[in-house]
């Protein structure tokens, strides 16, 4: 069951790395959403403690990207090139999180950035493509072309709990590295460590085959840099432990987390393993709830839950109120 496998590598990972580790984020730029990536660690930078101190949660990237500065508040209109509802929308977000500082001026409503944005939280982003079993590859070696050819991710990997042949090594591309992983064991192999990739320069997207002919994309490096800093965002505010528990008395949290299943005893997916019409459902009380993830994540990684952040007064900005 790839779900299982899947929350399996992310709680190794979890434990094995200092990564922060996050599942099922889009991995494409020309074309959004046509790649989702099963599993991302972001590896810690330089500044991930100055990132760390702002929020626990994803910074609007709109808001990152915004044309306002620390030291000068703009209006709320000036402050988000979009339009006007979207452009309130993200300063209401990035206020709520913390990472913009508001005040008011005859009414009008103002935000500036609460600190500069440290663009070197994190190093590099290692993309990990789950295939339990390689006889059962499906869109595995175009996916896996998609990721070598962009390079969006510093390094990408293919995890799999088969046996890894020549044969398996020369269908996919030889930048890609490969594990061995036995969920049941905790235990990961390093078949073939990845090639690093060239992260700072344009990439080549593959869009679409047809026969004699393949549609490309060149995505240039400033675009891949935006793309790479909101995927670093998304992994930061969003995890892995990403399911609901269902109120099923049979459906319990095992030590990493996961929802373990008593009645047909393994790991289930909530969202479609589980309801009133599974014949091992038991009216409950629900396993798990945010709080016990992010205790988890938090003991386990360098995310760092609820910091105090770095909203703070500058002294003459509300002089005009």
């Amino acid at each position: 069951m790839e779900f299982a496998f899947e929350l399996a590598l992310c709680a190794h990972l979890e434990r094995a790395t200092d990564w922060v580790v996050a599942r099922q984020l889009g991995g494409a730029v020309a074309a959004p959403g046509s790649r989702v990536v099963d599993v991302v660690g972001v590896v810690p930078g330089p500044a991930f403690d100055d990132r760390a101190r702002i929020t626990d949660r994803t910074i609007p990237p709109a808001a990152v990207e915004a044309p306002v500065g620390v030291g000068e508040a703009l209006p709320v209109a000036s402050a988000v090139d979009a339009h006007p509802d979207r452009a309130r929308g993200v300063v209401d977000a990035a206020v709520d999180c913390g990472f913009f500082a508001e005040e008011r001026r005859g009414g009008r409503r103002y935000v500036r950035k609460a600190t500069r944005y440290p663009d070197d939280w994190f190093g590099e982003l290692v993309a990990v493509e789950n295939k339990p079993d390689l006889g059962r590859p499906g869109d595995l070696e175009r996916q896996l072309r998609v990721d070598a050819s962009l390079a969006l991710f510093d390094r990408v990997v293919l995890a799999t709990e088969s046996h890894v042949t020549g044969a398996h090594l020369n269908r996919i591309p030889e930048a890609v590295g490969v594990w061995r992983f036995r969920p049941d064991a905790g235990e990961r192999e390093v078949v073939r460590e990845p090639t690093p990739l060239d992260s700072d320069a344009a990439g080549v997207e593959l869009l679409a085959e047809h026969p004699g002919r393949t549609d490309v994309a060149l995505v240039g490096a400033a675009e891949k840099a935006r793309k790479r800093r909101r995927i670093a965002e998304r992994a930061y505010g969003k995890g892995w432990r990403t399911y609901e528990f269902p109120a099923c008395a049979n459906c319990s949290a095992d030590g990493d987390g996961l929802p373990n299943c008593a009645h047909f005893d393994r790991v289930v997916d909530p969202a479609s393993d589980c309801g009133e019409s599974c014949a091992g459902w038991t009216d409950g009380e629900r396993a798990s709830d945010a709080d016990d993830a992010a205790a988890l994540r938090a003991a386990r990684t360098p995310w760092v839950p609820d910091p105090p952040g770095v909203v703070s007064r500058q002294s003459g900005l509300d002089r005009f109120g």
